[in-house]
Parts: C-alpha cells; sequence; structure tokens
C-alpha cells in the first residue's frame, strides 16, 4: 500500500499528488491519501505533523510519499511506526533561500524542519538542480543562525540521498495541437532577409547590451497587432512585480503598443503596484487576475506572445513553461532556475536589458512571432510521458505491462490537462498571508479517499 500525505494540499503540491493518483492509476486499493487543506501555509508547516499522526490509518505501508512542508521527522518520531517505511521527500521549495524584506522576518523553523526531514528520508527529491543546490549549499551557513552546538556534516550526509525529477507537466491535447499550428504559422511568416536583420540586430545589442537601430526606433507595423505580453505569477513581493510593471509603464510613456494580461493567484494583501499598474496601463490590458476556467486559462496562455518572469525566487516556475509549451516566447531573468531551461537569448541580465528586448519585440511583433518558432524549448523532458516511468520506479510501483502505454496514447490527457491555476502553482509560502481562493478549496484531509477534484484549483 503507497501512503501520499500532503500537508498543503494546493497549487503545484496539488497537481502533483492529481497526477501521480490520474496518470499512475492509483485508487483506494493501492493507495491511502492524506491531505490538509492549502490554506495558512505558515502553521501547516509547523504544526501540521500531530493532525497528520493522528489521522494517518494504520496500515502497513510500501513507501510513504510527501512534500516539504510537511515535517517529516516530527511525523515520524509522533508514529514510529511510519518510520520503518520507505520515505520519499519531495522538494517543490527550500526556505533556505526564500527571499525576505527583511532579516528578522526569517523563522528559522521552517528550513530546520526541512534539513530534519532529509536526515529522516530515505529518498530526497528536487524539482530541479537549482533547487537542490541551493538547499545543500546554503545548509552551512543556515545552521550557523545557531548560536551554539551547531551541527556539521549535515550537506554531505543529505547530499547521497538527493537526485532531480522534473515536476511532470500535463497539457490539454488541444494546447499540443495549437502549438503546432502556431509553430506552422510562424514557419509561414518566415520570409525574405528581413528576419536575418532582426536577428543579428538583437545579437549585437546581445553583446553591447546600449545602442538600438534607428530603424528599429522608427518602425512600427500598423498592420500587425500588438504584441500580447503575459505575466502569470502569484502576486507577491518575491515574484517581483515592481520591476515588470515599471518597465511596461515605460513602454507605454513611449507610446509603445502592447497587449498585457496578468494572471495568477492574488493575495489578501496585494502590493500596492498592481493597483497603480491596473489604473496606469489599462488601455493594454487584455485580461486581469482571476479566470473562472481552465479552459479560459489555457486559451489566455495560447494567444499570448512573450511570457515573462522577473522572480527573485523560483525554483521550477511551471506557469512559465506551461505558456512556452503554449507557444510563448521566454523572457526570464539570468537567474535561479531560469538558466537551466532557456538559453541565453532568452534570459535578460539588467533591468535595463528587459526593457531593451520587450522594446524591440513590441515594435517589430512579427519578427517576434517569428522567433517562437526558432528559439522555442524542447520541453518534451517535463512531460508527463516521459515522467511517467521514473515516478513509478520511485514510487516503488511495477513497470507497466506491455501495451498499456499505447492504450494511454501519449499521456497528457489523463492528467487532465496543467495546473488550472492561471500561473504561478508554486504552492510556496504566502508570507503568512492566506491566498484567495474559490469556496471549497483545499478541503483535504480525506483519509483515505483519494479524491483530487482539480477543477476546484485555485487563483487563476
Amino acid at each position: 500500500m503507497l501512503l501520499l500525505v500532503e500537508a498543503f494540499f494546493a497549487g503545484s503540491h496539488r497537481q502533483l499528488i492529481t497526477t501521480l493518483m490520474d496518470g499512475l492509476r492509483l485508487d483506494e486499493t493501492n493507495c491511502r491519501l492524506v491531505t490538509m487543506s492549502g490554506r495558512k501555509w505558515h502553521w501547516r508547516a509547523r504544526t501540521s505533523a500531530l493532525h497528520l499522526a493522528q489521522h494517518i490509518p494504520r496500515e502497513t505501508y510500501s513507501v510513504l510519499f510527501t512534500s516539504s512542508v510537511t515535517p517529516l521527522a516530527e511525523l515520524c518520531g509522533l508514529r514510529p511506526d511510519l518510520a520503518a517505511v520507505r520515505k520519499v521527500l519531495y522538494f517543490h521549495e527550500n526556505q533556505l533561500v526564500y527571499p525576505v524584506r527583511k532579516a528578522a522576518d526569517t523563522d528559522f523553523q521552517y528550513g530546520y524542519n526541512q534539513i530534519t526531514g532529509c536526515l529522516v528520508a530515505d529518498e530526497v527529491v528536487f524539482n530541479s538542480r537549482y533547487n537542490m543546490e541551493s538547499f545543500l549549499n546554503n545548509i552551512d551557513h543556515f545552521m550557523k543562525t545557531q548560536p551554539d552546538y551547531r551541527p556539521r556534516g549535515l550537506a554531505e550526509q543529505i547530499r547521497v540521498k538527493c537526485r532531480v525529477l522534473y515536476f511532470p507537466l500535463c497539457v490539454p491535447e488541444t494546447v499540443l495541437a495549437l502549438r503546432e499550428e502556431r509553430s506552422e504559422t510562424d514557419q509561414d511568416r518566415e520570409s525574405g532577409g528581413d528576419r536575418d536583420r532582426d536577428q543579428d540586430q538583437e545579437s549585437t545589442e546581445d553583446r553591447d547590451g546600449d545602442q538600438e537601430s534607428a530603424e528599429d526606433q522608427n518602425h512600427s507595423s500598423e498592420s500587425e497587432r500588438p504584441l500580447h505580453i503575459l505575466w502569470p505569477h502569484r502576486w507577491e513581493h518575491d515574484k517581483n512585480p515592481s520591476l515588470f510593471f515599471d518597465t511596461l509603464t515605460r513602454l507605454h510613456d513611449e507610446g509603445v503598443p502592447f497587449r498585457l494580461s496578468v494572471l495568477g493567484e492574488r493575495c489578501r494583501e496585494v502590493p500596492d503596484v498592481f493597483e497603480r499598474a491596473r489604473t496606469q496601463l489599462e488601455d493594454h490590458i487584455e485580461h486581469w487576475g482571476y479566470l473562472p476556467s481552465r479552459e479560459d486559462y489555457w486559451r489566455v496562455l495560447g494567444a499570448a506572445d512573450v511570457v515573462v518572469s522577473t522572480a527573485d525566487h523560483e525554483f521550477f516556475g511551471v506557469a512559465v513553461l506551461e505558456a512556452v509549451w503554449c507557444g510563448c516566447l521566454p523572457l526570464c531573468a539570468d537567474r535561479l532556475v531560469y538558466p537551466e531551461w532557456f538559453e541565453r537569448p532568452l534570459l535578460f541580465r539588467t533591468p535595463a536589458q528587459l526593457l531593451k528586448r520587450l522594446r524591440r519585440l513590441c515594435r517589430r511583433p512579427g519578427a517576434a512571432r517569428a522567433e517562437r518558432r526558432r528559439l522555442r524549448p524542447d520541453l518534451e523532458r517535463f512531460g508527463w510521458p516521459a515522467l511517467r516511468e521514473p515516478y513509478r520506479e520511485l514510487l516503488g510501483l511495477p513497470p507497466e505491462r506491455d501495451g498499456e502505454e499505447d492504450r494511454e496514447g501519449d499521456g497528457h490527457g489523463e492528467c487532465e490537462g496543467g495546473s488550472h491555476s492561471g500561473g504561478n502553482i508554486g504552492g510556496d509560502r504566502d508570507s503568512d498571508r492566506d491566498v484567495d481562493r474559490e469556496s471549497g478549496e483545499g478541503t483535504g484531509g480525506n483519509g483515505d479517499g483519494c479524491e483530487c477534484d482539480v477543477d476546484k484549483e485555485l487563483g487563476r
């Protein structure tokens, strides 16, 4: 019997559990699922072990799979029977490098629980190499906060248990078809020497980082629809919305045409920059905030041209990868996880470079749409078909029977299609603030009932 435990059943935490349940055909005959609602992140990280210890059925389990929000060491102490089970700890994010506005805001307990969880786990899995290395490389520094009796050698002890296993993206068949259609359209538009000149000019900009041609400054095709820019992240300070909106405000003041969609989870304490930006950029807005259905979410991603991330905190970037899978050209900061996913032409190093690249793309939207095909990253490694067997092995499940995969098709459909979160399904800490959710969201705690109603997913 497999035991899946999730102390924060929302966002990417919920999506991963749902994907495993649906994609590996887990049900009450071979799995027990115990969850807690995706609210009050800081209380889940501190106190969930006691609740989980009381509600996990006392059965014989082969594997315990849980995320790093769960205080695993404490749970094993409260339930000695679970200590003997093979334990897999999955890191959607780590607390050792979480950006806080003031050092006094750092809560030592969060990172400490993750470290002790790794020590009792049999296998520790990270969704990206950046997530893994940033955690392991900061353990010693983090433990220096402790005034005395500091333990030694923790990173070395934990590293031997660690591996990277990507978070699985599940994209609907309709989105995959739309991606191919957009690719064909981009290819048809690639003609003449204009595109080659654009590429040469952008290469020069990447080397010099300063001058733009007079032609670029004056050129704007009236016959082309404006570039559609997408920002699909949680409305929080660690996603650095100020840099994004400051950049777009500069473009607006210069009279540069563009369209804008801002999606993602809305926290109850929203940074003031969002309201100011909504007023200043009103004439550019296509979509703002929550979308009522996952179909609308995918439709907006499919309509956008460029997805931008200015984040100071990103360990995987599900929403960005979903947008790229839908055909968007990524433009992300050259830090965090993004250099692991994207080549240098898709990254910016400074605010000035972000402004110049967006300005160029907005002034030549046709060339920008052509570049989506030329620079489109290979995302198949993140798809469920590529990750099904590694996750099956991780959970100790037998290999698929011959012909079973053929009957399932390409495997995307069985995941019910993606985050349903309108971007930012990071599931990471919400800075002690509740995230606005639909009524009924995150009603977990369902003992052994393997019920993952994806349609109730949070904040698009």
